[in-house]
């Protein structure tokens, strides 16, 4: 009799164990998700970033023709 106690013990352990690692597991899941997530944003931002520097050089750029053709360079 104290065998089937321990081995019932046992099993209602092991399936709240189970139950945990599948909360776990989807926790996990929801984590990757997030991830995603978070790396298309960051992607973006770089994105954005890129084309403003692009668009700050194209200034400078004109700037610098501006100033050379009314001889307000310094070199």
């Amino acid at each position: 009799m104290a065998d089937n106690v321990t081995n019932e013990l046992l099993l209602e352990t092991l399936k709240a164990m189970q139950a945990e690692l599948t909360a776990v597991a989807d926790n996990v899941v929801d984590v990757k998700t997030d991830m995603r997530s978070l790396k298309g944003h960051m992607d973006a931002f770089m994105q954005s970033e890129v084309t403003q520097d692009g668009a700050l050089a194209s200034t400078q750029a004109r700037i610098d023709r501006i100033e050379r053709r009314l001889e307000l360079a310094d070199g």
